[in-house]
């Protein structure tokens, strides 16, 4: 599971978020390291196990992308291409056209920019009677539990809480994809799946409806096809009994959480999946070269669990 991928000349990598951006030559050396280890499937290949049990390979292997991102389409897209290895984007509906990325990414940016801090946040926090203690230092982990704290809240809550930040959190840089990048994301080797509608967690969603029914619907009227996405990923990796029997009444397939597991594929898949995601801070030493010894360590020894049959 992957969701950014930069280069460190692309102006977008100074204020990303680093916990979910991987620099695009380790992208290169992880796709090396597949090649090496694993048989890479495409979703068409897991939707035909899942559906009929036409066999997988062993020790198959499906690359994944969360959320949506226009660097997908920059950077890597064309590393997918030249390894000649499918994978299988998530996108969130309602950003596809749309410039700005979630709150959580524009908060850290901004902090990265130095127009944000912490303590204005903390203040904004207590006067709308929502204060944090202890209070966080004024750092990229303290500013991670404010996000928490705001994510808690109510999207009206969370709405008015950020409107005097609108314009220090707008770099006015285009991060999320557009409805031609997404088609050419499709033609060129990634199939396009379902990330929610808004990305909010399918557990505290207003209208799990919208987030389910009406986002497969939207991203299939993206793609321009008459056949809508049948898998999803959960944002944030948020789900419970009531999510999955919402999502499988809404057509999907196969869905993807974020559980840090390996899938039995003797037979058919389960159609629930978990994914093995990791951060560019566990694949490199101190001096930025990069341990596939760490990253095996970590993919080899994951634990086999079938989330749901």
């Amino acid at each position: 599971m992957f969701h950014r991928v930069l280069t460190e000349h692309d102006p977008r990598w100074a204020t990303c978020d680093p916990d979910y951006t991987l620099e695009a030559g380790l992208l290169e050396r992880c796709l090396a390291f597949f090649r090496r280890h694993y048989n890479v499937v495409s979703a068409d290949q897991v939707l035909a196990a899942r559906r009929d049990g036409t066999p997988l390979p062993d020790r198959a292997l499906l690359i994944t992308f969360d959320d949506g991102w226009a660097d997908n389409h920059a950077h890597a897209l064309p590393r997918l291409q030249a390894a000649g290895m499918p994978a299988l984007l998530f996108t969130v509906a309602d950003v596809v056209d749309r410039n700005e990325p979630f709150f959580q990414e524009r908060l850290i940016a901004a902090f990265r920019r130095d127009t944000v801090r912490v303590p204005a946040l903390l203040q904004a926090l207590a006067d709308a009677g929502h204060p944090l203690q202890p209070a966080p230092a004024d750092t990229i982990d303290g500013l991670r539990k404010v996000i928490a704290a705001i994510e808690a809240l109510d999207t009206d809550a969370r709405n008015r809480l950020l409107a005097p930040f609108a314009a220090a959190m707008d770099d006015g840089v285009r991060q999320m994809v557009t409805r031609d990048e997404l088609r050419e994301l499709h033609a060129g080797g990634m199939a396009i799946g379902v990330h929610g509608k808004t990305h909010t967690p399918m557990t505290r969603a207003d209208d799990l409806d919208a987030e389910l029914a009406t986002a497969r619907q939207l991203v299939g009227q993206h793609l321009g096809s008459d056949v809508p996405p049948a898998t999803m990923s959960y944002p944030h990796g948020r789900y419970d009994a009531k999510v999955l029997e919402r999502t499988r009444a809404a057509g999907y397939e196969l869905a993807f959480t974020s559980d840090p597991v390996m899938n039995p594929v003797d037979g058919r898949p389960g159609w629930l999946l978990g994914r093995l995601g990791f951060e560019q801070s566990g694949i490199v030493d101190r001096e930025a070269r990069f341990r596939p010894d760490w990253l095996g360590l970590y993919l080899f020894r994951a634990p086999v669990k079938q989330l749901a049959a």
